[in-house]
């Protein structure tokens, strides 16, 4: 029978009136209605049992209807907790623990929440075995559509079966609809910083993390839905411009004329900087040079942007090799704000003068922010607390990550303390958060360096990394059935994957080893693997002769099977994908999704070992036989697998 949504939110209404009615019926002084009572019982049951086929039956039709992907582990809770607030509701917040089973045999997820429901019941003075907790839960599982059975196992695990119906028709909904994200409960605004280099000086490896993981968690945002701002915070500012328009001056005298042939920015970084460090009458001319660029003469501006333009050309070819997007907003974009923002400090009481600096000193901690320096200059706190204060109040961020080391943890953890002791934000409403990632060392687990012990520039690295994949591939005689062009494609695809991957397959807040032998290993977990064996699933269509409309056709017309105990079980892991998504979204971790996709390419192997897709003639090798529900699986896979290399910035090709 159906309800509609009016008449649902008139039984509310009735049921709450009713429950009203019961309590107050409770009071001795009423027991002389009871058969009252009885008649509100039965009718309040009723209206129960009809309230909730309507949720099931408006569960359903959310299912059926939403192109999105479901995340199998939200429902799960959604329907636990409305259990476990049932069956104990004595308890305030009580524990919602749902996870996927580890062992098949006891079935796809677990609910652990009744041990810890029997502690806490303890600690009020009940005392109940945590099976009796568990069945209690069971009891009062809502109807739904996605639970086949459950078990109660051990202490008071509870084993959830899922319905083969109900995960074959999500694996069905995503081959018609592609991979589309749950929906958001509201877009939000996100800023990331990221990269920020130095102007004036090459890019190195302590940069590369940076990018990357920048990189890959903007993807992330921007696929959720999310309104993203991608940030490089460069060091454009500052007193080592003083030197260097001093070095350019002396050096290229016409340079307000003739744009200046500076090749080599590091060396002549270096020059000027011997120079300030040697020559006295040097030396107070750089400091001229800063305090004129600071008032923003022309010609101290226009040698200013010179130099910054020489850098920026050399920083856009990095992020064109790794595929970075990114608007640059470095440390001059918030001079002008700096002195408001030391102002509202001071008018707020916040600001102490210590032997001519002015400092701030924020709660539970002892180093205090030195926000203007006895010369009267600002300082890193300064243009730090000017950015943090236009990310909120001009752009609106609702979630803010800084993308840096994590030796700068301290400064940031002073520089969210102030903003949030001065009322700029509340960290309930905002998230702002450092993503700290730690430092890449070489083979010899000592900091990454060159053989003479300089800094490896980055450029260096990826134009080592082409190398090294293009004789990967010759050994794998790819050269040889590669077109020259897919060739040179395929050298990219896996030269910079395979930088990218092994960051980023790595828990961030670790020290990592770089190994080129290691990324570029054809076996375990890098991208040299998951790439082959993506264009190998890719394959499989095109040597059956099956084209994209064909499976098109098959997704709305044929039903995905899971009898055999593989197909289940590769159903299962390429529909947990939004529930690792959700998890790295909480705690910014991408080697999470790192370790999912090698988890979805060895399940897919299995799959593919136990279960023919095409069968072939043993004489002739022709196909004689398509499974197609099989064909619907690989293509599910492929689809997963291409959004979590799109998300990690890698860029798979057709042919490898």
């Amino acid at each position: 029978q159906k309800i509609t949504i009016n008449e649902w939110v008139k039984y509310e209404r009735e049921i709450q009136t009713l429950s009203a009615e019961v309590e107050s019926l409770k009071n001795p002084q009423n027991l002389n209605a009871s058969a009252r009572l009885e008649e509100l019982r039965e009718e309040n049951n009723k209206l129960k049992y009809r309230l909730n086929i309507l949720k099931r039956g408006l569960q359903e039709e959310k299912t059926n209807c939403s192109h999105a992907m479901l995340n199998i582990n939200q429902r799960l809770q959604e329907v636990f907790g409305e259990a476990i607030r049932a069956a104990c509701p004595e308890l305030d917040n009580p524990p919602l623990v749902v996870a996927p089973n580890q062992q098949a045999k006891f079935g796809d997820y677990q609910c652990n929440s009744a041990m810890a429901m029997a502690q806490m019941l303890k600690a009020k003075g009940m005392k109940i075995n945590p099976r009796e907790i568990a069945e209690k839960i069971i009891q009062n599982l809502p109807d739904n559509e996605l639970v086949q059975k459950t078990e109660i196992a051990g202490p008071g695990f509870i084993n959830i079966h899922l319905k083969r119906q109900f995960v074959s028709k999500l694996l069905s909904n995503l081959l018609v609809n592609g991979v589309k994200p749950p929906p958001l409960a509201s877009k939000k605004k996100v800023v990331v910083d990221f990269s920020s280099p130095n102007i004036a000086k090459e890019m190195h490896v302590g940069h590369l993390r940076s990018t990357i993981i920048g990189e890959s968690m903007c993807r992330l945002f921007e696929f959720l839905g999310y309104d993203v701002l991608r940030l490089n915070h460069v060091g454009d500012w500052g007193t080592q411009f003083g030197m260097l328009i001093a070095h350019l001056q002396d050096k290229f005298p016409n340079y307000l004329t003739v744009s200046p042939p500076i090749s080599d920015l590091q060396a002549f970084y270096k020059e000027s900087k011997k120079r300030f460090d040697e020559e006295e009458d040097f030396k107070k001319r750089a400091y001229q040079c800063v305090v004129r660029l600071q008032s923003k003469e022309p010609d101290f501006i226009k040698g200013w942007n010179l130099i910054c333009d020489v850098s920026r050309q050399e920083f856009q070819k990095i992020y064109d090799c790794l595929d970075i997007t990114i608007i640059e907003r470095g440390e001059s974009y918030y001079q002008d704000m700096m002195t408001k923002v030391v102002k509202e400090f001071e008018d707020k009481g916040f600001v102490q003068l210590d032997e001519g600096r002015k400092i701030v000193f924020v709660p539970g901690h002892s180093v205090p922010l030195t926000v203007v320096k006895s010369d009267g200059g600002y300082t890193y706190d300064t243009s730090d607390l000017a950015a943090l204060h236009n990310r909120l109040f001009d752009e609106k961020a609702d979630i803010i990550i800084y993308v840096t080391d994590s030796g700068q943890a301290m400064h940031f953890q002073l520089l969210y303390a102030a903003g949030q002791m001065i009322g700029w934000y509340n960290p309930q409403v905002t998230r702002v958060e450092h993503a700290g990632f730690g430092v890449v060392l070489g083979e010899d687990k000592k900091k990454f360096k060159t053989r003479s012990g300089d800094t490896v520039r980055l450029m260096d690295l990826l134009e080592e990394g082409l190398k090294r994949a293009m004789d990967k591939l010759k050994e794998k005689e790819r050269d040889k059935v590669l077109t020259p062009e897919e060739l040179t494609k395929a050298q990219r695809s896996v030269a910079f994957g395979c930088i990218k991957y092994a960051d980023l397959s790595h828990n961030r807040i670790n020290d990592y080893v770089f190994s080129f032998d290691k990324m570029l290993d054809d076996r375990g977990n890098t991208a040299a693997y998951l790439l082959y064996a993506f264009t190998r699933i890719r394959s499989i269509a095109r040597l059956a002769n099956i084209d994209e409309a064909t499976l098109k056709k098959a997704a709305e017309t044929t039903e995905v099977l899971l009898d055999h105990d593989k197909e289940w079980k590769l159903g299962k892991c390429i529909l947990r994908f939004p529930e690792i998504l959700q998890k790295v979204l909480d705690d910014l971790l991408l080697h999470t999704l790192c370790d999912y996709l090698y988890e979805l390419a060895t399940t897919f192997t299995e799959f593919y070992d136990s279960c023919y897709c095409i069968e072939k003639d043993r004489q002739t090798g022709e196909v004689v036989k398509v499974n197609m529900w099989r064909m619907l699986l690989c293509d599910a896979t492929a689809l997963i697998m291409a959004k979590c290399f799109d998300i990690l910035g890698i860029n798979p090709v057709d042919r490898m």
